[in-house]
């Protein structure tokens, strides 16, 4: 089952990032980049063995064209929030891995989120642990995660719309799940993304039941010629039409 292959490979991809920042006794740079090249390599590995017939696509790998005739594609982040991965203390990273398939789109993905010790998967949503990714509710005031380093201008025109408070947090991944595991009400982000960062935060939140688009509400498209995919919204379904309303406002 590729739901089920999807969380084995970023579960194990995960687990070893934990085991190389509590153990290698690298930091800061040298980490980061041992870690986006160790967990990609055990990603590619794994996919070679297990599917050698789907193509890939990877942050870490130079871009195999012949993807654009495939029908099966694994796309794949193996470490999304690389500096906050490298930053001693930090949970807000993660695992992408995604499967797309031709005339369909996105059919399986999972996020790890390793810090953490959990998986959400298209085909089964754990209940999230007591450590959470961020502090919990003080009160029933709603929060939009947007990106600690680029945050977009929109940010405080959707927070109050909502009636609701910006939150930074780190990865795309840890923003996306944080709305899965009910932490927050909406992500919201422009400004530089590929498809990598969203792939599979857009599969499980799509099996989760929360709304996912591009910031003018077009559908978020996959295994395209170029890979940029700048800006999204994943939010309760609820909100998705005020959400809609105050980007077309503000933009």
């Amino acid at each position: 089952m590729d739901a089920r292959l999807a969380a084995e490979l970023a579960t194990a991809a995960g687990e070893l990032l934990v085991a190389l920042r509590a153990e290698s006794g690298l930091s800061g740079t040298e980490l980061g980049d041992a870690g986006d090249q160790q967990a990609n390599d055990l990603l590619l590995e794994r996919l070679r063995a297990e599917r050698p017939d789907d193509a890939v696509l990877s942050e870490e790998s130079a871009d195999d064209r012949r993807r654009l005739a495939a029908d099966r594609v694994w796309i794949v982040d193996p470490l999304d929030g690389t500096r906050e991965y490298r930053t001693e203390g930090r949970r807000d990273w993660a695992v992408h891995v995604a499967l797309w398939f031709a005339g369909t789109g996105l059919v399986a993905g999972a996020v790890a989120l390793p810090a953490l010790g959990v998986t959400y998967d298209t085909g089964s949503m754990p209940v999230g642990p007591v450590v959470g990714l961020l502090d919990p509710r003080i009160d029933d005031t709603l929060r939009v995660v947007v990106s600690g380093s680029r945050p977009p201008t929109f940010s405080d025109a959707v927070a109050d719309a909502v009636g609701g408070v910006v939150t930074p947090l780190g990865s795309a991944g840890a923003k996306a799940m944080a709305v899965v595991r009910g932490e927050a009400d909406a992500y919201v982000h422009a400004g530089g993304q590929y498809e990598w960062d969203s792939a599979a935060p857009v599969a499980v939140a799509e099996a989760a039941g929360l709304f996912c688009s591009r910031i003018d509400g077009s559908p978020l498209r996959y295994n395209s010629d170029d890979v940029y995919l700048p800006d999204l919204v994943i939010c309760r379904p609820e909100l998705s039409d005020t959400i809609l309303a105050a980007l077309r406002r503000a933009r």
